[in-house]
């Protein structure tokens, strides 16, 4: 018979220091690991059709109701908007970056994702097993302890950095369309974006620059994360085969872009309210997309 003794408060926060620090080790071999281990061999890439995608994204909204992570994202996107939209309040010379800081969402989007990859991969194993599933979200914290997190984690970073670089870039766009002019209040700065022509020049610019970022970020990652998460490949061989997945299925891959981009910017007009729901299941169908793009080996067809 087992005997349930109460821990003291110094024992937990020890315990907890400890897994804390096997962590931490962790992370750091997978980092290591991840330096000698760029490369692994060729993965096969599948051809789809754009029919495909309405049963990847059936597939995502089926994940999203099983976990209903939209919680998850209320809890994360609105303390962060309230943040910026403060600041824009407060500090006019902010109202500019407003659409870039949103509008980056697409580049970030799939290093957010990685967590619900793993809750998808999960109970994909446990529908084929027939197992039970526990629909816990504390199963996304499982993908800390695969072998490519690193990997992941190094990949996720090259994200942030494009994100950073577009945000500069968005704002020296600004500066060269404006200049250092001051901004009076919202009702003129978007009174000056639609009616003059260098509002005219901020938009057309802004939207080119931009659509070069999310495109590169999407060819960079359509499936290198979920691959990262699913398999122990190199990080180098995880993008090159999102590079390779996008050039055998242009067509397919431009609509999902459409098809993300367009959710995105409808989700976001009613106070990006839409965002909580459109989000995760986005991100459940991204690790879909990816399991139809490149199968495992038994599955290929």
């Amino acid at each position: 018979m087992d005997v349930q003794t109460i821990r003291n408060p110094v024992e937990c926060v020890i315990d907890e220091l400890r897994e804390a620090a096997r962590g931490v080790g962790d992370a750091g071999r997978s980092l290591g690991r991840t330096s000698t281990h760029l490369f692994s061999g060729s993965l096969a890439v599948s051809r789809i059709e754009t029919s495909d995608l309405r049963e990847v994204l059936a597939r995502g909204f089926d994940d999203f109701m099983a976990y209903r992570t939209d919680i998850l994202f209320l809890l994360a996107i609105y303390p962060l908007a309230s943040l910026v939209i403060g600041a824009a309040a407060l500090h006019h010379a902010f109202i500019p970056m407003l659409f870039p800081i949103v509008s980056g969402s697409v580049i970030l989007g799939p290093f957010v994702g990685v967590f619900l990859y793993e809750l998808s991969r999960r109970r994909e194993i446990n529908l084929e097993r027939h197992h039970a599933d526990t629909h816990s979200w504390a199963n996304a914290l499982t993908v800390t302890r695969r072998r490519n997190f690193g990997a992941i984690m190094l990949l996720g970073f090259m994200l942030v950095l494009m994100y950073l670089i577009w945000l500069g870039t968005a704002f020296w766009i600004y500066r060269v369309t404006h200049g250092p002019q001051a901004i009076e209040s919202v009702g003129l700065f978007v009174q000056d974006l639609f009616l003059t022509q260098a509002g005219w020049w901020l938009i057309g610019a802004g939207l080119a620059v931009g659509f070069l970022f999310a495109v590169l970020a999407l060819m960079m990652t359509v499936v290198s994360f979920p691959l990262l998460v699913d398999r122990d490949v190199g990080l180098g061989t995880a993008v090159q085969t999102s590079f390779r997945a996008v050039r055998a299925n242009p067509v397919p891959i431009v609509a999902w872009g459409l098809v993300v981009a367009g959710s995105l910017v409808l989700a976001a007009i009613p106070l990006l309210i839409g965002l909580a729901i459109v989000m995760p299941v986005l991100c459940h169908a991204s690790w879909h997309l990816y399991r139809k793009l490149v199968p495992h080996q038994h599955e290929a067809h």
